[in-house]
């Protein structure tokens, strides 16, 4: 089978876990900006999700242990790269939770839609809290509290999903762009917009417009209910979910493997951010986060620019941040 858990996790009696909600955890993304630094640091080719940048717990390992403050590692899925299983399985000893593992890699769609479909299998009815393992996040508690303020709107939004955004501190052309269009409520510190537009990556033409109304960066991190995710991706890209429909059933069966690698051979590459948010911005709430720090860390100088911000030091020799 693909999907597998450890039997070492002791549940923390401290942590206050939500009914009915699940991680999925993104790790499988190969890295490929960040990849002559690690190279010439590490004397080998990692994705910086497996990496360890300051103190002793790897970015993706930091990420499993914010998600478990909130639902069970039980109710965690974690999907890797083919290559990246090894290094995977040893991060996340101990801490439990389900591996899957891509036959190829298919772009960031079928990467959330795949651990998707495991969750679907499991608990049709389920919220899901959606993580990308490569960002950079700090203080964790502003973020663990935001996704649960997330948790308890969604119930309120069934039929919408709710992105994470930041607050801009400056114009970058390498995140997507959040154009809040409707204040809905507020929950505790944050805010939470109905969104107008979304743009991923847009070009800096476009940035006048966008400076004309209230703009959040997109975090990546999504909470939604099963089946509104999957409605939309049905209604958008109807190809790659018709592939997904068949592996459901398989799931937790003999068949699973020969589903999953058969699937997998006629996968379409679809971009989770360009070819499904921006056509369903429609459907789209945001909750705004002024009191956290966050950044994809897809630049050297990036890293070392929040390390130096939050007084950590770095773990990797500082005349690497020049290297790219």
């Amino acid at each position: 089978m693909t999907i597998r858990t450890s039997e070492k996790w002791n549940m923390r009696k401290d942590v206050d876990v939500i009914p009915h909600l699940w991680s999925i955890i993104l790790a499988g993304g190969e890295g490929t900006r960040l990849a002559p630094m690690i190279k010439q640091w590490l004397g080998e080719e990692r994705p910086k999700q497996y990496c360890t940048f300051t103190g002793t717990r790897s970015m993706l390992q930091h990420t499993v242990d914010r998600a478990d403050r909130l639902a069970a590692p039980t109710r965690r899925v974690t999907v890797v790269g083919a290559g990246q299983e090894e290094t995977a399985r040893s991060q996340l000893d101990g801490r439990g939770g389900f591996l899957v593992v891509q036959p190829a890699n298919r772009d960031t769609a079928p990467g959330v839609f795949l651990p998707l479909s495991y969750v679907r299998a499991a608990d049709p009815d389920a919220t899901v809290a959606i993580y990308p393992s490569d960002h950079f996040v700090h203080p964790e508690k502003q973020l663990v509290d935001a996704v649960r303020h997330a948790t308890h709107a969604i119930d309120l939004l069934e039929d919408r999903l709710i992105l994470l955004g930041m607050q801009p501190d400056g114009v970058d052309l390498d995140y997507g762009y959040l154009q809040v269009d409707r204040y809905v409520a507020g929950y505790g510190a944050h805010s939470l917009w109905h969104v107008g537009r979304f743009v991923e990556k847009p070009e800096r033409h476009m940035m006048r417009t966008f400076a004309e109304g209230q703009v959040l960066w997109n975090t990546m991190i999504v909470v939604a209910k099963v089946e509104t995710l999957w409605k939309l991706g049905t209604k958008v890209l109807p190809s790659m979910m018709r592939l997904f429909e068949t592996l459901v059933p398989a799931v937790g069966t003999t068949k699973e493997d020969l589903a999953l690698h058969g699937i997998y051979r006629t996968m379409p590459t679809h971009n989770f951010s360009r070819d499904f948010l921006e056509h369903v911005y429609h459907k789209v709430s945001a909750l705004d986060m002024t009191d956290v720090d966050w950044s994809d860390w897809g630049r050297p100088e990036r890293i070392a620019q929040s390390l130096h911000k939050i007084g950590k030091a770095p773990t990797f020799p500082v005349e690497l941040v020049g290297v790219a």
